[in-house]
C-alpha cells in the first residue's frame, strides 16, 4: 500500500526569506526565523534561504541582501518571497522602492502578519499591481 500524500518527501514551491533586522535584541534573529521555516512547513513551501539586512541602507534599495534576494528571486522555480511584516522592507521609502521592484519581476510576497487595519497594504504598492499573498491560517 502507498503512502499518503502527506507521508511522502515533497518539495513544495521555492520561498525565500527576507529580514530587516537593524538594532533588534539578541535572539530575534533565530526566532524570525524560526517563524519563517514553520509557516513554510505549514503551507508546504520549501524555505530555500532567509536573507538578513543588518545595516540600514541608504535610500538607495539595493543593499548586498536585498540585492541577493533579487538574484535568487529571479531562479526558475521560485516561488516567491516570504516576510514576518511587511515592516521588514524597510523604512516606508524605502519599502516603497523595493515593493515597487519586487511588483516589477512579479515576485509573490506572502506575510505571515498581514498588515494591521488603517494601514496601506504591501500588496497595493507604488505600480497599481497586486502581489498575491497567503493567509497564515
Amino acid at each position: 500500500m502507498e503512502p499518503l500524500t502527506e507521508h511522502r518527501p515533497f518539495n513544495g514551491p521555492v520561498v525565500y526569506g527576507f529580514l530587516h533586522l537593524v538594532k533588534t535584541a539578541a535572539g530575534r534573529d533565530s526566532a524570525l526565523t524560526a517563524a519563517l521555516t514553520e509557516y513554510c512547513r505549514q503551507h508546504e513551501l520549501l524555505l530555500g534561504a532567509v536573507f538578513t539586512e543588518r545595516t540600514a541602507p541608504d535610500q538607495d534599495e539595493r543593499s548586498a541582501a536585498f540585492t541577493g534576494l533579487l538574484d535568487v528571486l529571479a531562479l526558475p522555480d521560485t516561488y516567491g518571497v516570504v516576510l514576518p511584516a511587511a515592516t521588514h522592507l524597510g523604512p516606508r521609502a524605502l519599502a516603497t522602492a523595493r515593493r515597487k521592484r519586487l511588483a516589477e519581476a512579479g515576485t509573490r510576497v506572502l506575510l505571515l502578519r498581514p498588515p494591521s487595519r488603517g494601514r496601506k497594504s504591501p500588496d497595493q504598492g507604488a505600480t497599481g499591481h497586486q502581489t498575491r499573498r497567503r493567509s497564515p491560517t
